[in-house]
C-alpha cells in the first residue's frame, strides 16, 4: 500500500484550495453580488407535481381548462381560439393543456366555479388521437378511480367540440364518447355539443356552434360578456443585433439549426436526400403523379408497411412575396424579430424562435390555405380605406357571401387584402402594385395556424427496401369557381406541388406555370449541387398485413391508393423469396391469396406501377392476383357506363365470399373516402349478406361489423 507524506497532504490541499477559489470566483471576488434563483419548491411554485392541472389552474386562477385531442394540429388550433375567445369575451383566463403531459386522477378537485374545454379530434377507425388515448382510457374505464375513490365527476361543468368528417363511418366518435362517458358521470353539459364536419366546412360549423355555446357558458359559469377586451397574446421585437448562426431561417428544431445528431420525429424532421423522383403518369394524362424516393440511411428513421410519412413544406414564393407586400415588410423581410407570449399557458410561440419575417411566411405559418372568416373580421379593422374595411366585414359576418366570394374562388389571405383594397391578384405582387395593411405582426401570428406536414402512405417495403421510403403522389391542381370578383383558376396544393417543384429540379426539368418554391431550403441546407433533400419524418399506422401468410387478403385500391397496397405486396414477395430460398419451390403452397382491384382511367395513361406487376406475380408464385378497371376505355357495362373496383368485386363475389367466411381472410381498401370507399363497403356488405343467406342491411352490415371489431377489415382513406 502506498505511504501519503505530509507534504502531499499540503500540496493536495493547496491545490483544492485554489481550485474551488478559481470555480467560485465570481461569488468570492466580484464587487456585485449575483442572485441565484431558488430551486423550485412546493412552496414557490404552488404544486411540485408538473402533471397536475388542477394546481396549475389554481395557481393561475384559471377557471377554464382546455384539453385537445389532435393528430394534426387542427383541434389544437380551435383549443387556442376557444381560450383567447373566453378572454375576450369574459376576462377568464384558460389552461390549454395536451391531455398526455397531465393526470386526471384529481379532475374530481376541479373547482366548482371552473369549467372543463374537451376539444377532440377523430382519428382513424374511429379511434383517439395519439395525445388523447390515455385520456380515453380514464374515462371509460370503470375501474378507473378518482380521488374520491369513485368513477365519479358530479356536477363538472364541461363544453365539448368535436372534430372529424362525415364521410367516415365513426364520424366524432371520440368527441361523442367523451360526452357519453362524461354525462355517464355525473357530470353536466353546457350548451349543446359542437361538432365539425371537415368534409364540409369544420369553420363554418365552429361558428354556427360557438356563440350558442358561449350564452349557455355565461349563464352556468355567472360572468357577463363585456369583462374581457382585445389583449395580444405575443410581442413582437426586432432585433438589431443577433449572431446569424442562432437565427432560425426555416429549421424546426434547435438540432437542425446547429446540425446535431438527435431522434427524427415530427418535432424534428429529417433533411431526406431524394434518390430517384419520377413521373408515373404518361403525357397525354395531362396530370402528374409523382414517384419519389427519400433516402434514410444513417438517419436512425425506421419504418413498416403501411405506415405514413409526413412531408414539410413551404409556402410557394408568390403567397410569400404577396404577404410580405400587403404587410408593408418587403424592405425588413430578412429583419431578424424574435417573439415572446405574454401568456404561455394560452398561447405558445408556434414556432422556433428568433426568425425572420421572410421565414414565419415562408416555412411556419399556412398562407395558402383559404382564408378564414372569422380572420377576416379581425383584420377588417387594421383595413386601408372604409371601402376595404367594409369589403371583408361584409365576408366574415355573411356566410353566404363567404362562401360564394371566397370559398369558391379559393382565395388565399394575401389574395383576399388584395382584393379588399382593389388590387390586382392576376400579376406578380409587388410593393408598387399592392396597397399596404398595417396589420401588426403579432396579430399574423395569432390568427394564422401553423403550417403543417402533409402525409402520404408510404408505397414501399422495408423489407425490399430498407434505406428508403418511397411516395405516389397525385399533384393537386383544379380550377376555382368563376365569381364576381375573379374567372376561374388555377388551385394548386402546396405539398404536391412542392414536391412536384423537387422533382424537376432533382432531373434538372424545366419548370413553366407551376408556383415557385424555395426547395433548396433555409441555408440552402437542402441543397447540394445536384442534390436535393425534402425535410420529412415516419408516423405510424395499425394498416398492416396479417402476420400469418396462409389468411387471405383483399386489397382495393384505385388510383393512388394502390400506394400502401404496392408496399403490401413488396412485403409479401420479400417473405416469398426468404420462404422459397429455405424450403423450396412449393412452399408457397398453402399461402391464402393476395388479391388487388386496382382502377384508373385509362391503362395507357395513368396505370400506376404497371412494369412492377407481373414480377410480382411471378415473385408469388400465382399467390397474387391484380384485377383492373380502367373507367375511360372498354370494355364498358351494357348500359355504356364506366366499370369501377365496386363492379369487378361484385363479379368475384363468390370467391371473394368465400376467403372471408371460410378462410377468415382480411380486407384493406385505400383511397377516396367519399365515394369509392362507400360504394365498396356497399357491396361488400351485398355478398357476405347473400353468403350468409341474408341481406346486405342485417346480415352483411352484421358481418361488416364484425371484421372491424376484429382488425380483418382496415381502412387508409381520405376525403
Amino acid at each position: 500500500m502506498p505511504v501519503t507524506s505530509s507534504s502531499d497532504v499540503a500540496i493536495l490541499t493547496v491545490g483544492v484550495v485554489l481550485a474551488g477559489a478559481y470555480l467560485f470566483r465570481d461569488q468570492i471576488f466580484s464587487s456585485k453580488q449575483k442572485v441565484v434563483p431558488a430551486a423550485p419548491t412546493k412552496v414557490s411554485n404552488g404544486h411540485s407535481n408538473p402533471r397536475d392541472f388542477v394546481a396549475k389552474m389554481k395557481e393561475g386562477k384559471k377557471r377554464i381548462v382546455i384539453f385537445y385531442g389532435s393528430q394534426t394540429g387542427t383541434a389544437e388550433e380551435y383549443a387556442i381560439r376557444l381560450a383567447k375567445e373566453a378572454k375576450s369575451k369574459f376576462g377568464l383566463s384558460s389552461l390549454v393543456c395536451d391531455p398526455e403531459e397531465y393526470d386526471f386522477e384529481n379532475s374530481d378537485q376541479i373547482p366548482e366555479d371552473s369549467c372543463v374545454f374537451f376539444v377532440m379530434a377523430t382519428y382513424g377507425e374511429g379511434e383517439p388521437t395519439d395525445n388523447a388515448v390515455q385520456l380515453m382510457q380514464n374515462l371509460t374505464d370503470q375501474s378507473f378511480e378518482f380521488t374520491n375513490g369513485e368513477h365519479k365527476l358530479e356536477g363538472l361543468k364541461y363544453v365539448v367540440f368535436a372534430l372529424g368528417n362525415k364521410t367516415y363511418e365513426h364520424y366524432n366518435a371520440i368527441g361523442r364518447n367523451v360526452d357519453t362517458e362524461l354525462t355517464k358521470m355525473g357530470a353536466v353539459r353546457i350548451g349543446e355539443r359542437g361538432e365539425g364536419d371537415d368534409d364540409k366546412s369544420m369553420e363554418e360549423d365552429y361558428l354556427a356552434w360557438k356563440d350558442g355555446m358561449w350564452e349557455a357558458f355565461a349563464e352556468a359559469m355567472g360572468v357577463e360578456e363585456g369583462q374581457g377586451g382585445d389583449s395580444p397574446d405575443f410581442t413582437v421585437t426586432e432585433l438589431d443585433s443577433h449572431p446569424s448562426e442562432k437565427v432560425y431561417l426555416g429549421e424546426y428544431s434547435v438540432r437542425a439549426l446547429t446540425k446535431t445528431k438527435g431522434i427524427h420525429d415530427a418535432k424534428n424532421p429529417y433533411a431526406s436526400p431524394v434518390s430517384v423522383s419520377r413521373e408515373l403518369f404518361k403525357v397525354s394524362a395531362n396530370r402528374n403523379c409523382v414517384h419519389m424516393e427519400f433516402n434514410i440511411e444513417g438517419s436512425g428513421i425506421t419504418y413498416q408497411h403501411g405506415d405514413h410519412v409526413g412531408v414539410w413544406p413551404s409556402n410557394p414564393d408568390v403567397e410569400v412575396e404577396r404577404l410580405l407586400c400587403v404587410l408593408g415588410l418587403g424592405d425588413k423581410k430578412d429583419t431578424v424579430i424574435n417573439i415572446d407570449s405574454l401568456d404561455p399557458a394560452l398561447a405558445k410561440v408556434p414556432f422556433p424562435v428568433p426568425t425572420t419575417y421572410s421565414a414565419v411566411l415562408r416555412h411556419y405559418i399556412d398562407i395558402s390555405a383559404v382564408a378564414g372568416r372569422q380572420v377576416l373580421g379581425v383584420f377588417s379593422k387594421f383595413a386601408p380605406s372604409p371601402e376595404a374595411e367594409a369589403f371583408l366585414k361584409k365576408l366574415s359576418s355573411d356566410k353566404e357571401e363567404y362562401a360564394a366570394v371566397v370559398t369558391n374562388g379559393c382565395f388565399k389571405l394575401g389574395e383576399v387584402l388584395q382584393l379588399a383594397a382593389g388590387n390586382d391578384i392576376s400579376v406578380f405582387p409587388t410593393t408598387d402594385n399592392t396597397t399596404v395593411w398595417s396589420i401588426p405582426f403579432d396579430i399574423i401570428v395569432s390568427s394564422i395556424p401553423r403550417l403543417q406536414p402533409r402525409y402520404y402512405s408510404i408505397s414501399s417495403s422495408p423489407k425490399l427496401h430498407s434505406t428508403t421510403i418511397h411516395v405516389t403522389a397525385v399533384v393537386l391542381k383544379y380550377d376555382s369557381v368563376p365569381n364576381s370578383l375573379s374567372p376561374a383558376r388555377s388551385v394548386y396544393g402546396v405539398g404536391t406541388n412542392f414536391l412536384l417543384n423537387v422533382k424537376h429540379a432533382v432531373n434538372g426539368e424545366p419548370v413553366t406555370s407551376l408556383p415557385s418554391y424555395a426547395i433548396e431550403g433555409p441555408r440552402g441546407a437542402h441543397k447540394d449541387e445536384t442534390l436535393y433533400k425534402v425535410p420529412i419524418h415516419v408516423r405510424r399506422s395499425t394498416f398492416r398485413l396479417p402476420t400469418n401468410p396462409k389468411s387471405p387478403v383483399i386489397m382495393i385500391g384505385p388510383g393512388t391508393g394502390v400506394a400502401p397496397f404496392r408496399g403490401f405486396v413488396q412485403e409479401r414477395v420479400a417473405l416469398a423469396r426468404r420462404t422459397i430460398e429455405k424450403n423450396g419451390p412449393d412452399a408457397l403452397n398453402d399461402w391464402g391469396t393476395v388479391s388487388l382491384f386496382y382502377g384508373c382511367r385509362k391503362s395507357t395513361e395513368d396505370f400506376l406501377y404497371s412494369e412492377e406487376w407481373p414480377q410480382y406475380i411471378e415473385d408469388l408464385k400465382g399467390k397474387f392476383k391484380l384485377q383492373c378497371a380502367f373507367s375511360r376505355e372498354p370494355p364498358y357495362k351494357p348500359d355504356g357506363s364506366k366499370i369501377y373496383v365496386q363492379d369487378l368485386i361484385w363479379d368475384d363475389r363468390k370467391n371473394i365470399a368465400d376467403a372471408i367466411l371460410v378462410g377468415k381472410g382480411y380486407i384493406y381498401i385505400c383511397g377516396d373516402a367519399k365515394s369509392m370507399s362507400k360504394a365498396v363497403e356497399e357491396v361488400l356488405m351485398r355478398i357476405l349478406g347473400e353468403a350468409k343467406g341474408g341481406s346486405a342491411e342485417v346480415e352483411g352490415a352484421a358481418e361488416i361489423k364484425l371484421l372491424k371489431e376484429r382488425s380483418r377489415m382496415l381502412l387508409d382513406v381520405w376525403s
